[in-house]
């Protein structure tokens, strides 16, 4: 999970691609590194972020170069283990995001020709194998198609050679895209580093080897055979992916999220048309991870509510390694970048299966893109703090909304009863402005909580999984440990940690449970631990009989609930972590994309 950049044109390279890096820090950040050929190539790297590589970085001559921000996957943090990566003769240099599985293997091999390893990563026996290939073959493109026919594993390469301009770009189950330009061109792991220099990309794809040239974009498969792939126009600005006046690119995107699920919403109301064409639907399955899991899990309560059938969520790491048991149900796949390897595993799996299979992501062209039958798009804009916000909100409606088109299609939810739960959910971005108005009031709560270091969240039905995400917003980004149970089951275990230093945050909006929650909280407050509720605001005066604090939401059906609970506790966890200091963008260990396993 490492951002990479590239770039070969007429401008000398080393402040566009340390500029270019920035915008990709959220994807790792305990070292950076840089490699420009002019004539040989000059390799400058460190741990620490990028800020720390500039301050100590010379000047670097040379209009072609790689530049890396690592996220650890083998080897420690210091300045050996950090990209890019030479070869013995200085031929060549390297960067990798990914990992090499069979990498121990080559290594033993290499090591009894002769070679010489300076780091304890999986990336640098690429560049040895490069190195190897050359020797015996003579030709560098010839070398990189017979190097990757032996790397197993996931993989986005960047290879440069002395006295050339050109890249090699190599592509296996991690994202790469390449900008095009006016006699330059540039590539990335991910499309705010280009957003600066061009609007035109085009996404390499499974088993794509690009050569790029100033000139030209060649692209080719693992045996040489010509690949088109089509450039696409991004419609994110640059502006989109900067902090504008925010103090962290994370609250920026907490606020968002009113034009962002508006944005979401387009273009995918029910018509009177879509009755009929999904009677057949006997069940559902969710394949996800992290916060996206959470939706799923949330979907899971949507789906049944409006459709009447069995939905199942599953990890996507559990799903792919699972007993091969034939799919019958339509399997849909959450994933906010479309790069989450796990999931992605699972998508082909559901599809071997024999699955119908359905992807809900952020990210037109990513890879998951082409491994299922239909597409939903969450149109939620570039994300750039690490812990989902608007990603998470966007993809709650895109389940809202299938569930809506299926229940009409299926016959199984009345086209008026459809219609009334559209009025609703058109209001959401309303309240959810509203919940966002409301932000000095969940401040306060959250210096109620900033000397904690353990929590409980808690919900029943619909806001279950709400309570789940919002525990992983607050330990992922405040580090206080919190976790996140249904509230009938405290008295299973979890009230054996209740005691007056261990906060809980109880979800009670009213609906079919909420005299049961309300009885949660009393054995809760029996404990003698500090209680937040948060509910409507029409029933402040009940839940405050029962809190040492509320945060009020607008009132919605109950159906839609999570959308502004959700969004007031991105807010609490977002101020909490603040007023502790912590590192709310970039968590330690932590990466925006998880694209190895």
């Amino acid at each position: 999970m490492c951002g990479i950049v590239g770039y070969t044109g007429d401008r000398e390279a080393q402040e566009l691609l340390l500029s270019s890096l920035k915008r990709l820090e959220y994807r790792g950040y305990d070292s950076a590194g840089i490699a420009i050929v002019s004539g040989e190539i000059t390799i400058f790297k460190d741990k620490g972020n990028i800020n720390n590589l500039s301050k100590q970085i010379p000047k670097m001559k040379g209009r072609t170069g790689i530049a890396h921000t690592r996220w650890a996957t083998h080897g420690v943090p210091m300045k050996n283990n950090s990209h890019p990566f030479s070869d013995c003769t200085s031929r060549f240099a390297l960067v990798h995001n990914g990992i090499i599985e069979n990498y121990q293997e080559i290594k033993d091999e290499l090591m009894k020709k002769g070679h010489i390893f300076s780091s304890e990563t999986d990336s640098e026996v690429i560049v040895h194998l490069i190195e190897d290939f050359f020797k015996e073959i003579g030709d560098t493109e010839k070398a990189v198609r017979a190097t990757v026919k032996r790397l197993e594993g996931s993989y986005a390469i960047l290879l440069i050679e002395k006295e050339s301009n050109r890249i090699f770009a190599i592509r296996n189950r991690s994202p790469l895209v390449i900008g095009l330009g006016d006699g330059e061109n540039f590539i990335a792991s991910d499309v705010p580093a280009l957003l600066e220099h061009t609007s035109s990309v085009i996404y390499l794809q499974e088993g794509d080897i690009a050569e790029v040239t100033p000139e030209r974009v060649l692209i080719t498969d693992h045996d040489g055979n010509a690949m088109k792939r089509e450039a696409q126009e991004i419609e994110w600005s640059l502006e989109d992916a900067e902090k504008g006046g925010y103090k962290h690119f994370m609250l920026k995107e907490i606020f968002e999220q009113p034009s962002a699920i508006q944005d979401s919403m387009r273009g995918r109301w029910v018509e009177p048309a879509d009755r009929y064409n999904h009677r057949s639907l006997r069940s559902i399955k969710i394949v996800a991870c992290g916060t996206s899991y959470h939706a799923g899990l949330t979907g899971k309560y949507i789906l049944e509510e409006i459709l009447k059938i069995p939905v199942t969520v599953e990890v996507a790491s559990e799903y792919r390694y699972s007993p091969p048991i034939r799919e019958n149900s339509t399997v849909i796949l959450i994933t906010q970048s479309g790069e989450t390897a796990d999931t992605i595993a699972a998508a082909v799996e559901a599809r071997r299966r024999g699955g119908r299979t359905i992807a809900i992501t952020n990210v037109v062209g990513s890879t998951i893109t082409r491994e299922v039958d239909e597409v939903i798009y969450t149109q939620a804009g570039p994300e750039m703090g690490v812990a989902a916000t608007k990603t998470f909100t966007t993809q709650l409606v895109a389940l809202y909304q299938l569930a809506l088109r299926y229940g009409v299609e299926s016959g199984r939810l009345d086209y008026d009863d459809a219609k009334e739960i559209e009025r609703e959910l058109r209001l959401i971005p309303r309240k959810v402005r509203a919940v966002l108005d409301s932000h000095e009031d969940i401040e306060k709560v959250a210096e109620f909580l900033r000397k904690a270091e353990n929590m409980f969240f808690i919900g029943r039905n619909i806001n279950y999984p709400t309570a789940m995400e919002g525990a992983l917003k607050m330990k992922e980004i405040s580090y206080i440990h919190a976790e996140g149970y249904p509230a009938g089951e405290l008295k299973h275990g979890p009230l054996a940690l209740l005691t007056s230093e261990t906060p809980v945050l109880a979800i009670a909006c009213r609906n079919a449970t909420f005299e049961k929650m309300l009885g949660n909280i009393r054995e809760v407050g029996a404990r003698e631990s500090p209680i937040i509720v948060v509910g409507f605001k029409k029933d402040r005066r009940i839940l405050e009989r029962y809190a040492d604090r509320v945060i009020d939401i607008p009132e919605t059906i109950p159906l839609l609930s999570p959308i502004p609970v959700s969004v007031a506790l991105q807010l609490l966890s977002y101020y909490t972590a603040d007023m502790r200091g912590a590192e709310i963008d970039r968590p330690r260990n932590l990466a925006k994309s998880v694209t190895v396993e």
